[in-house]
């Protein structure tokens, strides 16, 4: 499937690379360079790239291009996810995945590598088991490396021991207290135009967990409204039929943190945001614009609103803005055109009648240069702990195992929602 594979630098540096089959040539990565050139965000870079004799398959994450070479007809979308499943075992093995933090570690890399694809094809890709075969490094396994000279990490008592029948979860977990969480977290967007009315909204959530149990655990998640999901992404450990028949999450979970579904509410009704935004944009002929900004909390939201961020993008004539915040602070880049008011938190209740956070002031514009047809557009952040926009709820959490009495109940329990919306002035 994958003949090769680089990792490139967002400076355009190609620090590492990996050959199954054949060696092919370091000039193949010239195809990425051109598409690189011709893109003003790194975003922007087609995800597949055409050449005469392969396909350039790349994603880009942590300031970093993972470029898959193949030379045949595949759904590109498995190799991307292959790709976003590397980047993810290595934030596990080294922490974060960055430029830095490969070269450190380019030994167990490589390793990894091997033991992820044969020839080509993927074969481990579950963190459980590549860290039963290959060590994670640490301080002490690095000096005592360096001492001996021997450079593997392979553990060399592998041999002896027992492979679980389940992928994600290895043989003899054992914790002194068993404990299991559930994070529920949802992003929302919204487009708002400028009277207020939602033009567009979305919500995307995912549930992650963080499991902590001995042996062989079988958990079932009962929701209250599982219809509200639509397009759910399973963690492979999930009973898919259990799912389409009964809309239950019923599953051997794996040991430690990860994401057991992800999924998108189809909102019908239209969302009540619970903050606002009162805005006033306006530019004039003689060098002069004027910005009033007024950000606010609504009453049937009880909750401290928290990393409240709005974001600006001015037109091209704009030069500088001249603004003062009562809450907060404010950064305008010149070359972006870029002003970003950092309100941060909105409390629930507060002790007295605080006015509400404004930003006004002067905007400072180009006499040579015309008018801008349109206001901006303005981007709201925000962040509600302990809320969930679409009305998730779970119902209760089942476990079953040789290790446990059958249990009933909800434990651990935490929703959190962040907000985005788009207002147009």
């Amino acid at each position: 499937m994958i003949n090769s594979l680089f990792m490139i630098s967002e400076s355009g540096d190609t620090f590492m690379e990996k050959h199954w089959k054949a060696v092919l040539n370091k000039s193949i990565c010239d195809y990425f360079y051109e598409a690189q050139k011709k893109c003003a965000n790194p975003e922007d870079i087609p995800p597949i790239i055409c050449t005469p004799h392969h396909y350039l398959i790349n994603i880009y994450r942590n300031h970093l291009y993972f470029v898959a070479v193949i030379s045949q007809e595949i759904p590109p979308l498995f190799v991307i996810e292959f790709l976003h499943r590397m980047m993810d075992l290595f934030e596990d093995y080294f922490g974060t995945c960055t430029e830095t933090s490969i070269k450190d570690n380019y030994v167990v890399v490589y390793e990894l590598l091997d033991e992820m694809l044969d020839s080509g094809l993927p074969l481990a890709t579950e963190t459980n088991i590549l860290k039963e075969l290959i060590k994670p490094p640490n301080l002490l396994r690095k000096v005592t490396n360096l001492v001996t000279g021997d450079s593997t990490n392979y553990d060399n008592t592998f041999t002896n021991k027992k492979l679980s029948h389940i992928p994600w979860r290895p043989l003899g977990v054992t914790y002194r207290n068993n404990e299991a969480f559930f994070d529920i977290i949802e992003e929302v967007d919204a487009i708002i135009d400028q009277h207020g009315a939602i033009v567009m909204s979305e919500i995307q959530g995912s549930i992650d967990c963080h499991i902590k149990l001995t042996g062989m655990p079988d958990l079932t998640i009962f929701f209250i409204n599982p219809r509200l999901l639509d397009d759910v992404s399973f963690h492979p450990c999930v009973r898919v039929k259990k799912w389409e028949s009964e809309h239950v999450l019923s599953f051997v979970p794996p040991d430690g943190r990860f994401r057991l579904i992800s999924y998108r509410v189809a909102t019908q009704n239209p969302i009540s945001m619970p903050i606002f935004v009162k805005h006033s944009i306006y530019f004039r002929e003689g060098g002069l614009g004027r910005l009033d900004l007024t950000v606010g909390r609504k009453q049937q939201i009880d909750k401290t609103i928290e990393n409240v961020t709005i974001e600006c993008v001015m037109p091209k004539c704009v030069l500088n803005c001249a603004l003062t915040p009562s809450h907060g602070k404010y950064t305008f880049d010149p070359v972006k055109k870029t002003l970003v008011w950092n309100v941060g938190k909105i409390e629930s209740k507060p002790q007295t009648a605080a006015p509400l956070p404004t930003l006004r002031g002067n905007i400072v514009l180009a006499a040579e240069q015309p008018l801008p047809e349109s206001n901006p557009i303005l981007t709201v952040n925000f962040k509600i702990n302990q809320i969930t926009m679409s009305g998730l709820r779970l119902q209760r959490v089942e476990m079953h195992g040789e290790d446990y009495k059958p249990f009933k109940g909800v434990k651990y329990i935490t929703t959190v929602k962040n907000g985005r919306f788009q207002i147009r002035t």
